[in-house]
């Protein structure tokens, strides 16, 4: 497989980048992701002519605007400079399938960033970085997300989920979109939107039940913003339990009774988190692909990201 290209903080790739002219070498990405991932690293304070080292910046509430404004300077104001940046980034980047940015920075931090007034106070924490604001406002579906919120194992499972969603369906389905291919991506997909939000998983099947006379090239583009929005839904251990109760019932007359009673302990065992999704998942596939269905056989739900990254070993979701 082709690595799947990811914009990213330019810091985390341990250049030495920062405005102390440090670095934020973030291993996981360079010695794990980067199997995966063709990185295309981005510092739009250097980028937009800030030195290394630089006076510090922060996000500034002026008015009904928040600006990125200088500490010791107040006068200096990058915001504009920021956003041209994200717009020249994306032009120069139209094929990632996903962003992760550097956290606690007023240029790339992309969530709960803290906000000023100008004497300085601090407000409240609802700020984003100006030019990671932007990137989103201009690909408002693509997958992003903070390199320190990758730590957590529901995070990073939801994001490179999206991620590989994402890249899946830019190179299977965007560039020639069909009713055949959007109803065939679809039927790989079903159950992970189950497992994700299972309004959606009704609302997408309504959607591609009533393709006929219509522009192929918005129906794919509203799916597309359909099947993203659904991943963007946490799964849990409850919206999982019942995207695998409705595979088991593929074997209702397949198992014999030791076997239905060692699934179903092991599913009651995840459901009430005492083990991790990979295990009734695993005893789960066994059984359903010993069946030869090629409509199993093809779901995402089994693999939604390479197993060799384990990151469904670590997970027991939130109910």
């Amino acid at each position: 497989m082709s690595k799947i290209p990811l914009g990213v903080s330019q810091c985390l790739m341990g250049e030495q980048v920062r405005f102390d002219g440090g670095h934020k070498h973030n291993h996981y990405l360079t010695d794990v992701l980067s199997e995966y991932f063709e990185f295309r690293p981005v510092c739009p304070e250097v980028a937009i002519g800030l030195g290394i080292p630089r006076k510090p910046i922060r996000l500034v509430i002026v008015g009904d605007e928040t600006r990125v404004r200088g500490i010791a300077n107040p006068d200096q104001d990058v915001t504009d400079a920021l956003v041209d940046q994200a717009e020249l980034a994306i032009a120069r980047m139209p094929d990632i399938c996903g962003y992760i940015f550097m956290q606690k920075s007023p240029s790339c931090g992309a969530f709960g960033m803290k906000r000023y007034l100008a004497n300085g106070y601090s407000i409240d924490s609802k700020g984003r970085g100006a030019y990671a604001k932007r990137v989103m406002e201009l690909v408002p579906l693509l997958p992003v997300e903070e390199a320190g919120r990758l730590n957590d194992a529901g995070l990073r499972d939801n994001f490179l989920t999206r991620v590989f969603a994402y890249h899946d369906f830019k190179t299977s389905v965007a560039e020639a979109p069909t009713a055949k291919k959007l109803i065939e991506f679809y039927s790989r997909y079903k159950y992970q939107v189950m497992a994700h939000h299972v309004p959606s998983y009704f609302a997408i099947g309504r959607y591609l039940s009533n393709l006929s006379g219509r522009d192929i090239s918005i129906c794919s583009n509203e799916f597309f913003r359909l099947l993203m929005e659904a991943l963007a839904h946490h799964a849990t251990r409850k919206s999982n339990t019942n995207a695998i109760m409705h595979l088991r019932g593929y074997l209702k007359d397949r198992l014999n009774t030791q076997e239905k009673h060692e699934l179903s302990q092991l599913i009651d065992s995840y459901r009430t988190g005492i083990v991790p999704l990979v295990v009734p998942l695993t005893l789960l596939k066994h059984h359903l692909l010993k069946l030869d269905n090629p409509y199993l056989k093809s779901q995402t739900f089994w693999s939604p990201h390479p197993e060799r990254l384990g990151l469904r070993n670590h997970i027991i979701e939130n109910e």
